[in-house]
Parts: structure tokens; C-alpha cells; sequence
């Protein structure tokens, strides 16, 4: 039965892979002459075909209506943590005898995802002040410009919990 399931995935996620690829090529070329889209059909299908194995974190379920809301919804999150983020650092910078207080801290994530995990840890390096340096089964280690408290709770719900709350509607 599981093979049964395997493989039905793998022909999911390649369809799905064919068509963004496609899809990709398409934006690119920005061309509806048959020749282009037959080369971006040929292309995209061995392409596919050769990584298709290695795009297990996507299924097309991610594509469902409110996964879609799910990802604009972590897209505002995000971009309100990196404005102000952005702003923290750049007052940080212009004004030199403000206090900062370099450290580690470190969080346990409920993400069971691996992928889920990577976007997370992606998304707390892009945000200005801080770094993901390492994550090790469900914790992360975080570099902070600025520690406001050690407690791993504390640190969690400062850096992750808005991030995370989103991830886990999208990857269970």
C-alpha cells in the first residue's frame, strides 16, 4: 500500500513540478509561439524528470485555497517584521550609544516538517538583528543583536511564534 502511495505521490509532485517549471519558462520567454511553449514543454518535462525526486517538501495540496491565503497571510507577517526589523537595526546604526546586548538564544519549534523548519530558519536570518546559526532536531539556535530575555519561551515568542503560527496551518 505504501508504494501504491509512493508512487502516486511522485506523479503528483511531478505534474506539479512540470507545470511551475512550465509555468517559470513561460515568464521568461513571455511568448505564446507554439515553438516556445513546445522547447518550455520539452524542458520543463526533463527537468522534472530529473529532480522530481528531489521536491518531496511541495505537494500540490499547498495549492488549496487556504494554504494560498495561509502563504499572502505569512508574506504580510513577514514583511511587517522585516520593516520593523529594518528600522530597530537602522536606529541601532545612526545612533551609536543606544544599548545592544549580542547573544544566543535558543527555542524549540512544534514544526515537524523539515521544510517548514528551513522557511522558518530562512525567514528569522532574513529579518535584520537576526541570525540562524543552528538547528539542531526541533531547536533553534538564534543570534540576536539584542537579547531581551534568555528564557527559551520568551525568545520563542520574540523571534518566532508569528512565523510559526502560519507554518503550522500551512505544514501541519
Amino acid at each position: 500500500m505504501k508504494a501504491t502511495h509512493r508512487a502516486s505521490r511522485t506523479k503528483a509532485n511531478y505534474v506539479y513540478t512540470f507545470f511551475l517549471i512550465w509555468l517559470l519558462w513561460y515568464a521568461f520567454t513571455t511568448s505564446l509561439q507554439p515553438a516556445e511553449l513546445i522547447t518550455g514543454a520539452v524542458v520543463a518535462a526533463i527537468i522534472s524528470f530529473v529532480t522530481v525526486r528531489y521536491f518531496d517538501c511541495c505537494d500540490p495540496i499547498l495549492l488549496a485555497p487556504q494554504h494560498i491565503f495561509y502563504f499572502i497571510e505569512y508574506f504580510f507577517v513577514f514583511l511587517w517584521a522585516l520593516i520593523k526589523a529594518n528600522f530597530d537595526v537602522a536606529r541601532r546604526v545612526i545612533n551609536p550609544a543606544l544599548p545592544i546586548n549580542p547573544g544566543i538564544v535558543k527555542f524549540e519549534t512544534k514544526l515537524t516538517n523539515p521544510f517548514a523548519k528551513m522557511v522558518l530558519a530562512d525567514s528569522i536570518t532574513l529579518t535584520p538583528g537576526t541570525l540562524t546559526v543552528d538547528v539542531v532536531g526541533n531547536t533553534f539556535y538564534i543570534h540576536w543583536i539584542d537579547v531581551k530575555c534568555t528564557d527559551p519561551e520568551c525568545a520563542y515568542k520574540e523571534i518566532a511564534e508569528p512565523f510559526e503560527k502560519i507554518l503550522l496551518k500551512i505544514y501541519g
